[in-house]
């Protein structure tokens, strides 16, 4: 039997959409997906806001999708390195508008003696829909409810 590819995509999952299952679905078609959930405290640094929805709550429905092997929330140091070495996949899959640099990321995985993991980015941003993104989903729930 061959052994499926460990996949580790990572994200903040706040109101889930369809672009996020598409995400998962286009990781699951290269291995087993194993999801990082952002903490609130990483999600804020980085987005400049804490998520609607807070993140056990976050993680339970990232745990309940279907592709979706293993969920983990963030590490609360917000090491994410360590987290990347705890689970050890084969490749590391970022989103088309993740703000993560992959070369800053390689440097990191080859310090940490990681770079045997393949890091690439889903080159197919999903915008099949209006609302394809927790932001443009808030922005309209705010639009609305000014009416």
């Amino acid at each position: 039997m061959i052994k499926k590819k460990k996949i580790l995509i990572a994200g903040t999952f706040d109101i889930i959409h369809a672009g996020h299952i598409f995400f998962i679905n286009e990781a699951a078609k290269l291995g087993d997906v194993y999801v990082i959930v952002s903490t609130d405290k990483n999600a804020e640094r980085f987005k400049g806001q804490k998520p609607i929805v807070p993140e056990n709550q976050r993680l339970e429905v990232v745990q309940g999708l279907k592709n979706v092997k293993v969920a983990k929330l963030g590490r609360p140091d917000n090491d994410t390195l360590r987290t990347v070495e705890e689970f050890n996949p084969d490749i590391i899959l970022l989103g088309p508008d993740q703000k993560y640099d992959i070369d800053m990321l390689r440097e990191g995985l080859f310090k940490k003696g990681l770079d045997h993991i393949i890091v690439k980015r889903l080159e197919t941003y999903y915008d099949k829909y209006n609302l394809h993104s927790s932001r443009l989903i808030k922005k309209k729930i705010i639009d609305q409810s000014k009416k």
